[in-house]
């Protein structure tokens, strides 16, 4: 549960941030999908999604860190490598086992891709507020457990 008023405001802007990226994601990968294959283009569109998130993260919703761009960015990669792997594995579950055995035809990659954004909302906040944008006493504070 988030213990502030502050803290509730930085999830919504988080989660507005993402809301703005997953948009950018989730069209981006029906123009990647005219190319490519359906994985490659969930790949390339969490890539422009990524890097939508990571600079309306960066400029409007996370405290300056005192950290270099290129150190938070090396960080915010490294959080996202796990969300598009969430991303991926949940889409093509989705997509591949999950849909085909329940009769869902319409729409399935859409829907699969759609679900495979939202599902690391929660890791990937946590992962940059506390490592990407987080200022080195609160990773510090954190890593040995002061909630």
């Amino acid at each position: 549960m988030l213990r502030s008023l502050s803290e509730r405001n930085q999830f919504a802007g988080f989660v507005v941030a993402g809301g703005i990226a997953a948009i950018v994601n989730f069209l981006s990968r029906m123009v990647f999908n005219l190319v490519f294959g359906y994985a490659t283009s969930i790949i390339l569109a969490y890539i422009a999604g990524m890097i939508t998130a990571f600079l309306i993260n960066r400029h409007a919703v996370f405290a300056p860190s005192g950290k270099g761009m290129h150190v938070e960015a090396v960080w915010f990669t490294l959080v996202n490598l796990l969300a598009v792997a969430q991303t991926l594995a949940i889409s093509l579950l989705l997509v591949y086992m999950v849909f085909p055995r329940i009769g869902i035809e319409a729409y399935s990659r859409e829907i699969a891709h759609a679900i495979g954004i939202v599902v690391p909302v929660i890791t990937s906040y946590f992962g940059h507020r506390y490592w990407t944008f987080g200022n080195r006493g609160q990773q510090a504070t954190h890593a040995i457990g002061d909630d």
